[in-house]
């Protein structure tokens, strides 16, 4: 578009130039015309001035030969014929040039009038011949003849032609130089009303197309400014003339690439960012899990001390105050040997569970699982626990009499969840309250629940009671590990162990267990 612009714009200049170049030529034109018409009027003007005096000359000559003689002058007076035949042909030649150019108007009668007037000098010189000729005759009418040729003839009507052709001529003279002047005057005014018109023109002209040239580098700079100030929108439009359109689109598709760039940097400063901030969150977590354990491995080996201490004194001191006596019965040394053996049993099963919790943590508790009914478990738990506490009233469920859903468990392990659980309800609740065992299902899990309405548990309590060696404060049987050892078995067996608890109202264990895939196939 722009080449366009650059097109119109030269063909605008070049009309223009043209239109001037063609009033000067015509100026030109008329100018040498005018000239030459000038020149050919000032010719005759000085051709008519000429033949005024050479025939003056002549006639003085022929008056000098009647005087004189015949043969006084007879060579000037040929040469004078002979320039005024030679003046006259000039005038007729430049009088016909002149009407040629002029035109018949503007010259009426001045191809007739030097006619007239070669007419008139030749009728003179024959006279002034004849005058010479006739010389023997009476002085007296010669003399009169001479006088009216000089009187009449020459001084006035040659003088009055001559007069008149010479006026005749200065007036074309003066015509044309006027012509000529309102030509020039009229060149001037126009070079001058056309110079206040194109100058104009032009200077908008150059103005616009220089406009035109700057605006889109205006743009451009503006869009390199905006750019580099960080403004990726787009920055230049697409109204460009096409010579500029492709640096446009060019720049445009930089700052939408550096656009690109910029989100991309700033999403990766992002993802970054939030990678560290998880990261930092995860080891500040991991420091904080590591102290917890860290406090926790403390805390269990001042636990696991002081639990072994315990029965290790109480045999030592057995031991020792059997040795000190030196005469002892049968029976004190039966009872002496029951202690023994009943702490011997207690770390034995500390040190069972310590183990059993330890393979949970490593994920290497093994379990001999097998399909079967979750019925014959509870209700053998139930049984063993109602002839362990006789005054206690256990409770069971209806439904789990009615329930054909297999498990796949490891049965030893499963009844000893149980034996926790009834045990921790039988400690934590008056003899004469009732505990109830109930059985739920959902779609995969099959959740049975033991019950107590004792003096419930606290929410600080709550919090660790699955915590290896926490007792309750009101309560200090057992070492603590009981409900770890529950929970670190139910767990695997892909289930949870979970406690609801209002205090002064009683405390709820609950078990998932996931359902047995068999099970699962019939039921669908």
């Amino acid at each position: 578009m722009y080449k366009k612009k650059l097109f119109f714009f030269g063909l605008g200049t070049a009309f223009i130039l043209l239109i001037a170049l063609a009033c000067t030529a015509v100026s030109a034109h008329l100018t040498r015309q005018n000239l030459e018409q000038s020149t050919i009027a000032q010719s005759l003007l000085s051709e008519h001035q000429q033949l005024s005096s050479i025939s003056y000359r002549l006639f003085k000559q022929l008056t000098d030969e009647i005087i004189f003689g015949k043969n006084a002058n007879q060579a000037n007076v040929r040469k004078k014929r002979a320039i005024i035949a030679e003046s006259i042909v000039n005038i007729r030649r430049l009088e016909l040039k002149q009407r040629e150019a002029l035109g018949e108007d503007f010259t009426l009668g001045t191809v007739e009038d030097t006619d007239e007037l070669d007419s008139l000098i030749t009728s003179i010189i024959n006279e002034f011949e004849m005058i010479v000729e006739n010389s023997t005759s009476v002085p007296i009418a010669q003399k009169q003849n001479l006088r009216n040729l000089l009187e009449e003839s020459i001084d006035n009507e040659f003088r009055e032609a001559i007069n008149a052709a010479e006026v005749r001529q200065s007036r074309v003279v003066s015509s044309i130089n006027a012509r000529i002047n309102a030509l020039n005057t009229a060149i001037v005014w126009f070079t001058l009303i056309l110079g206040l018109l194109v100058v104009p023109l032009i200077g908008y002209a150059c103005y616009w197309l220089f406009n035109q040239l700057y605006q889109p580098l205006i743009l451009i700079q503006r869009a390199t400014n905006t750019i580099a100030n960080g403004d990726y929108r787009k920055p230049i439009s697409d109204t460009l003339d096409s010579e500029f359109q492709q640096l446009a689109t060019s720049i445009n598709q930089l700052a939408k690439r550096l656009q690109e760039h910029e989100a991309n940097e700033a999403r990766s400063r992002k993802n970054l960012e939030f990678q560290v901030e998880q990261r930092t969150s995860e080891l500040t977590q991991a420091n904080l899990q590591l102290t917890k354990i860290d406090s926790r491995r403390r805390q269990f080996i001042a636990d696991v001390s002081h639990e072994l201490r315990t029965p290790l004194t109480i045999i030592r001191g057995e031991a020792q105050v059997t040795l000190r006596v030196k005469s002892i019965s049968e029976a004190e040394y039966k009872d002496t040997l029951q202690v023994i053996l009943d702490q011997a049993v207690n770390l034995s099963h500390l040190v069972d569970g310590l183990l059993l919790l330890t393979r949970a943590e490593m994920t290497e508790l093994h379990l001999e699982l097998s399909s079967m009914d979750m019925e014959p478990i509870i209700m053998s738990e139930v049984a063993k626990w109602r002839k362990l506490c006789e005054n206690r009233n256990i409770e069971v469920d209806e439904n789990i009499k009615n329930t054909l859903t297999k498990v796949r468990i490891d049965k030893p392990r499963i009844e000893q969840v149980f034996s926790i659980l009834l045990d921790n309800a039988n400690k934590y609740s008056a003899k004469n309250e009732a505990i109830k065992i109930s059985i739920g299902y959902s779609e995969e899990c099959i959740n049975i629940s033991v019950s107590d309405t004792g003096e419930g548990i606290s929410g600080a309590e709550i919090e660790n009671i699955f915590e290896r060696f926490v007792r309750f404060s009101k309560h200090n049987e057992g070492v603590g590990l009981g409900l770890p050892i529950a929970k670190a078995i139910v767990e695997a067996h892909k289930g949870s162990i979970s406690v609801n608890s209002v205090q002064g109202e009683g405390t709820t264990f609950s078990v998932k267990l996931p359902l047995d895939n068999l099970t699962l196939k019939n039921e669908s």
